[in-house]
């Protein structure tokens, strides 16, 4: 094996960094809690030695990975490097003035503490929460500007490396349709929050339509400002329930999903996978990234259960023993296959071509 570069050497230092800041800060903000509140520490299982060893081995992994595929040209390498560090700089004490809030709804049990000017009929029962007991949940610009941040520190950095793990089987996916022109294909990522998936992927296959759907229209302004803000082909941001895509049959070719799973009740996430069938094309491809579960990933079962503990996350623990090979197959897929990332599970989907008569 060749010896790493200097771009390299520069991608592990980063990645390393960012794991090290997302530990301290977990550290530290679990400390004060500690001592400043510890009625709202959670009862949490000691991991083992072995299991952290294990999820080291698991983070280098990805990272190797998150590498090659750069060096292949699934992606640009720039994508290694493009963390917004200013903008997380000027957040970073929000999140710190953000706890207070947060541990008080942990202890209070509050986990419908949402905004009073949202107007509830406009959005399913299940989506108005405090989802990772976050202020306002996912319905207000405060909680979209925190987001991306929180979400950096949770996972210790490796987010959008994750992400990205999506990239490759889209690309593969969309190779049925390599005799149409690209910019003829329409790719839509739902539940896409502030941008990142559907940033990811313009990067790399640059001529694609590409179509962004979210329930909130707090992340979709933040996902707008971070998409479309040069002369170059915009991104479609649609607000919508992906339990009732606003798309015709068949006009979609590509449909990504990323952590949407998780936070969904039993019945909407079958309902969002018949939904995406009805709207992909005949051979096209869904690629589903979620977390983990405990049949693919038994030996990191006490952080899995440490998470729900943790974090509100009221569908989590039913995720965890949900057979989504066997949703995608009740929802007509087929060619299904499934990868493990450090924490993210991800499947591909094939919508079958219906055989003539």
């Amino acid at each position: 094996m060749p010896a790493p570069n200097i771009a390299q050497i520069a991608y592990q230092t980063i990645q390393q960094g960012k794991t090290l800041a997302g530990l301290a800060h977990k550290g530290v903000t679990t400390k004060l809690m500690e001592l400043m509140v510890p009625a709202a520490m959670p009862n949490i299982q000691p991991v083992s030695k072995e299991v952290l060893n294990e999820l080291r081995n698991s983070i280098s992994a990805l990272e190797k990975r998150d590498w090659l595929e750069a060096e292949q040209g699934v992606y640009p390498k720039s994508q290694l490097f493009n963390s917004p560090w200013l903008e997380w700089a000027s957040r970073y004490p929000l999140i710190w003035l953000d706890l207070p809030s947060t541990w008080g709804r942990r202890i209070s049990k509050r986990t419908r503490d949402i905004p009073k000017n949202i107007d509830k009929k406009n959005y399913p029962d299940y989506y108005l929460q405090n989802f990772h007991h976050q202020t306002d949940g996912y319905l207000s610009d405060h909680s979209a500007e925190l987001y991306d941040l929180q979400v950096e520190i949770l996972f210790n950095g490796t987010a959008d490396s994750m992400r990205r793990r999506v990239i490759a089987p889209l690309q593969r996916g969309l190779k049925r349709f390599n005799k149409r022109s690209t910019g003829s294909l329409r790719v839509l990522d739902i539940a896409t929050g502030t941008g990142n998936t559907i940033k990811q992927i313009k990067s790399a296959i640059p001529d694609i339509e590409l179509i962004g759907l979210d329930l909130s229209e707090a992340y979709l302004r933040e996902a707008n400002r971070s998409l479309n803000n040069n002369n170059k082909l915009l991104v479609q941001l649609i607000k919508g329930n992906a339990e009732k895509l606003p798309f015709a049959d068949g006009s979609i070719q590509g449909v990504t999903c990323v952590y949407l799973f998780h936070e969904l009740p039993q019945k909407a996430r079958q309902n969002v996978l018949k939904e995406c069938w009805r709207v992909i094309e005949e051979g096209g491809i869904l690629i589903l990234a979620d977390s983990i579960q405990l049949s693919d990933s038994p030996k990191f079962k006490p952080v899995l259960e440490n998470f729900q503990k943790v974090f509100h996350e009221p569908y989590y623990r039913d995720y965890l023993n949900d057979d989504i090979e066997k949703r995608l197959k009740d929802a007509g897929f087929q060619a299904i296959t499934a990868e493990s990332h450090f924490m993210t599970r991800v499947w591909k989907a094939t919508k079958p071509i219906a055989k003539s008569s």
